[in-house]
């Protein structure tokens, strides 16, 4: 099916539901969808064209929704802009897309002056949250009419149509635009409506996340449930507890660095959160530890998935029973899994060569299915390094064990090689962060005379806690032997983060290096 059709069912079945919601309004699921016919039809009305690109520029809002809905009922493609990147490299994205549209919030005035002037393919701006006077507001946009709807759709759901233009992290270079078709987001949908849906009929999801993320798939798969989401502006732990319990809120997802802001707040045991159902986990591996404190602190809501930009959301998923089996002692190990493949994909390990190697080697993590996107826009040569040997590879360095539960042991370009030895940064993390004082820890090489790297580890104290060095170096020795242990440890305030909010590994190693020729180990 296309994008939209999940919604509109969902809009048919239960017209007097709540769709979206945040402190301030409710909307049913007929009005979310009269909305969205009216911002469709003001497209039309403006001779948008088929997959042609219209960006969202916003904090989360009720109206980044809508928004969304309308590109999709269009057969435009949607494209999400990260607001915490800079302008520049906005701006290069938005010039790459040939985006030309843009619905932005007029809290980034500034930044969408600035792209008024230096992304001339944009054609069309309209203001989400501005009066109903302005002439640029979405208000007045939405009283365009005339065009008729065209006859964009085949019988078959426009499978191949791009319904979206999602930019990846941009770690190592410029993003690149993923052209999501249709048939990998519909598959996406249609598995997280499987994994997800746990026995709630109506559930409450939590989008505290920003929506220019994975907040969107999971708020979207919640509206082909029939269920509400419930907007919050920003993500803070203390609103986020509150929020759980004010709206009884059954479905919840946050990368595992706001998880553990969670974790840390000292109201967690002041507020009621036994309606979740589902507390999503996903954007970059889990602490084993950090997750099986949650399940003790939240339940058996616990769960993890797997996926990434040009293969949604959801190529492997740890359900809620496993993983509170795993807290409780049966397969522990498995708290340091993603889980098993879903129904849609195969997931294999595959060596440089090509070679599928078998359980418990690690290798690139490789898939194949409907889940993967269309490859890259405008960009052949990259779409096709990451479809050798008849798979999409992940870049994520993993392994499966014998029952076919996936584990990731790092990206590929974050592996240090001290002394010939290959250490993984995320198992030095997760033996830091086993330390019950250690809120968030980032493990990075730097070079070493000796063994051409080193490990070093970042660490964040919880509030009110303190640790020295010797304290994490002896602690990893213990749990993880020489090799693979802190060589040096340094206690920052904060680790620091990309726009997308994972660790900027990139921006840590850079004062170690500076003045070498090349960062190699």
């Amino acid at each position: 099916m296309r994008a939209i059709d999940y919604f509109d069912k969902s809009a048919s079945l239960y017209p007097n539901r709540i769709a979206i919601q945040d402190s301030d309004s409710r909307y049913t699921y007929a009005e979310a969808r009269t909305l969205s016919e009216r911002i469709a039809r003001a497209m039309w009305t403006s001779g948008v064209k088929r997959e042609e690109r219209a960006a969202i520029y916003s904090q989360n809002h009720p109206a980044v929704l809508f928004c969304m809905l309308g590109i999709l009922r269009a057969g435009a493609a949607w494209v999400p802009i990260n607001f915490r990147n800079a302008s520049d490299a906005n701006i290069e994205f938005l010039n790459y897309s040939e985006t030309t549209w843009l619905f932005y919030h007029t809290h980034f005035q500034e930044q969408v002056d600035e792209i008024r002037r230096r992304v001339p393919c944009i054609r069309h701006f309209i203001c989400i949250d501005a009066p109903a006077s302005d002439e640029s507001s979405l208000l007045a946009f939405m009283d365009r009419e005339g065009a008729i709807q065209p006859d964009w759709a085949d019988e078959y759901g426009n499978l191949d149509q791009i319904m979206g233009l999602v930019p990846t992290g941009g770690t190592t270079g410029p993003a690149r635009g993923v052209r999501v078709t249709n048939l990998a987001w519909g598959t996406m949908t249609e598995l997280a409506m499987r994994y997800w849906k746990s026995d709630v009929a109506n559930p409450v999801c939590l989008c505290t996340a920003p929506l220019s993320h994975a907040a969107a798939p999971v708020s979207f798969s919640i509206l082909a449930m029939g269920g509400t989401n419930v907007i919050l502006p920003a993500f803070d732990a203390g609103q986020v507890l509150w929020a759980i319990e004010r709206y009884k809120v059954t479905h919840m997802f946050l990368p595992p660095t706001a998880f553990y802001s969670m974790l840390a707040h000292s109201d967690v045991p002041k507020f009621d959160h036994s309606s979740l159902r589902v507390f999503l986990l996903a954007g970059s591996p889990v602490s084993p530890d950090k997750f099986k404190q949650g399940v003790e602190v939240f339940g058996p809501c616990m769960c993890q998935s797997y996926g990434q930009t040009e293969a949604p959301m959801i190529l492997s998923f740890l359900d809620q029973r496993t993983a509170a089996a795993a807290a409780a002692g049966d397969h522990p190990e498995r708290l340091r899994s993603c889980g098993q493949p879903t129904a849609a994909v195969r997931v294999a390990i595959m060596d440089d060569d090509g070679r599928i190697l078998p359980p418990g080697e690690p290798g690139e993590i490789v898939a194949r299915g409907t889940l993967v996107s269309g490859g890259y826009f405008n960009l052949p040569e990259a779409t096709a390094q990451v479809r050798r040997f008849g798979w999409h590879h992940t870049g994520d360095v993993g392994y499966l064990d014998k029952d076919g539960y996936l584990y990731i042991v790092d990206r590929k370009k974050d592996m240090i090689i001290t002394g010939g030895f290959n250490v993984y940064c995320t198992e030095v993390e997760a033996g830091v962060m086993a330390l019950p004082q250690v809120q968030e820890c980032a493990v990075i090489g730097v070079p070493d005379e000796k063994w051409g790297e080193a490990v070093k580890a970042i660490v964040v104290c919880r509030p009110g806690e303190m640790l020295n060095e010797d304290d994490v170096i002896l602690h990893c020795k213990a749990k993880l032997g020489s090799v693979k242990s802190p060589k040096s440890v340094e206690f920052w305030p904060e680790i620091p983060k990309t726009p997308a909010g994972k660790m900027d590994r990139k921006a840590m190693r850079k004062p170690y290096w500076a003045g070498a020729e090349r960062e190699v180990h």
